[in-house]
């Protein structure tokens, strides 16, 4: 999913929420311009909220609520227009704290799931990642984005993190690209480490890794955004400049169809440790 694409989910997300104070209004038997003058706003700006072109603020919403006589439905329409502002997050806004600060944020959502389906086309999987690997990603990340340096507490938290392969009931299917393998992340010591730790990891019963060849004819199973889905309640995918969260049923169901797809095109077993095995001896 492009930049473009994903700012065009999080508009209709805003749409639907627009069509939803609108009828909400129309409910009250108030027009939009009454409402306008009830609230102080400049007459175009309801017309403006109920067609997705202002994220309304909570301010707006409670003003809303309380003039339409729906205070009921109040917090629930805030923690909607909440949830639609934050599926759309630039890596610098949510990385501005610092890095351990975005690795801890996930943990509760990490527990909450029992199964994982993971595809990754830039990197390998953090989860999979050994601790040299981690910290050449992140250390790549603070240069890049500027962000705070805290790359040791970062990698323990990863690290930490990595226990729910064998704790809980938990299942992860792990897709990769076979380039991805192939991409020099840090020294050739440091690759060569992490594709040894790849075999060892896809051991695991929780495990299964797939990795999809270089030249297998793509069909639809064509390379994409990396994404991981948690259950089919939620889809968070890496984009260029931000990090995009999915929770729309219909969205998540397509990148359900795309990992099926993907997953089709995969190598498992032998075949992917001996891809694994071809790339450790590729770094000589």
């Amino acid at each position: 999913m492009s930049t473009s694409s994903a700012s065009s989910s999080v508009q209709q997300a805003r749409a639907a929420l627009g069509l939803r104070l609108r009828e909400i209004r129309r409910d009250a038997g108030m027009t939009a311009r009454a409402l306008a003058h009830m609230a102080g706003w400049h007459e175009s700006k309801c017309s403006r909220i109920e067609h997705g072109k202002t994220a309304p603020s909570d301010a707006d919403i409670r003003s809303w609520a309380l003039h339409c006589g729906a205070q009921d439905q109040e917090q629930d329409l805030i923690a909607t227009a909440r949830g639609i502002e934050g599926a759309y997050i630039e890596w610098r806004r949510l990385e501005r704290p610092g890095l351990k600060r975005a690795q801890e944020a996930v943990l509760p959502l990490f527990e909450r799931t029992h199964r994982f389906r993971t595809y990754q086309s830039w990197v390998i999987p953090g989860l999979l990642q050994t601790a040299g690997y981690t910290r050449a990603v992140l250390d790549t990340i603070v240069a890049l984005r500027s962000v705070p340096n805290d790359v040791d507490a970062a990698v323990a938290v990863r690290m930490e993190r990595q226990r729910i392969l064998t704790s809980g009931n938990h299942r992860f299917a792990m897709l990769i690209e076979e380039w991805v393998l192939r991409t020099l992340i840090g020294s050739s010591d440091v690759m060569a480490g992490q594709l040894g730790h790849l075999i060892a990891v896809a051991s695991l019963p929780s495990v299964s890794l797939g990795i999809v060849p270089l030249g297998v004819p793509r069909g639809a199973g064509w390379p994409v955004e990396s994404f991981t889905m948690y259950d089919d309640a939620q889809v968070n995918v890496e984009l260029v400049s931000a990090h995009l969260t999915v929770t729309q049923p219909q969205e998540v169901q397509e990148y359900a169809r795309a990992f099926a797809e993907l997953a089709d095109l995969a190598v498992y077993g032998t075949q992917a440790r001996t891809l694994i095995t071809s790339a450790i001896d590729a770094l000589g």
